[in-house]
């Protein structure tokens, strides 16, 4: 029993590192005529949930953009921010569109496409990998 729960919690620290990891490699981002400076982890997960449709403070409409099933960024923002796998993901969105409460949000491309997207956008927020970021969008401290 002893081996057993020392299993799970090494691997619990090792999934928690890796989100970490995860998170530091990808950042969220908006158009730089945005007020917003910083967000927290939570308001994000309910934007890209479906839960929060303004920003925070703010009654602006937020337009969140996703990456394609698959993409690098799209695997270290949902692990990592949002703390979802990708079938719990799609089962979550399956609930919520059956359901009628929500549908999930549009998919914009990869990286570079969403960051142009982002640019051209000013109630968009987007997420790509911190190599991918030039001066025409802002990054957002997460908090």
């Amino acid at each position: 029993m002893k081996t057993i729960v020392c299993r799970f919690a090494i691997l619990a620290v090792l999934w928690l590192a890796s989100a970490a990891v995860y998170a530091d490699e990808v950042v969220v981002i908006v158009n730089p005529s945005n007020a917003l400076t910083e967000i927290s982890v939570d308001d994000v997960k309910k934007i890209y949930l479906g839960k929060k449709k303004f920003f925070p403070n703010s009654d602006v409409k937020v337009i969140p953009g996703d990456q394609p099933k698959g993409s690098e960024s799209r695997k270290f923002f949902y692990g990592g921010i949002i703390g979802k796998t990708e079938s719990k993901l799609k089962s979550y969105w399956s609930r919520m569109i059956f359901t009628g409460k929500g549908t999930p949000p549009k998919v914009i491309g990869h990286d570079d496409v969403v960051r142009k997207w982002v640019a051209e956008q000013p109630r968009a927020m987007g997420y790509i990998l911190r190599s991918k970021v030039d001066t025409s969008v802002k990054v957002l401290d997460l908090k």
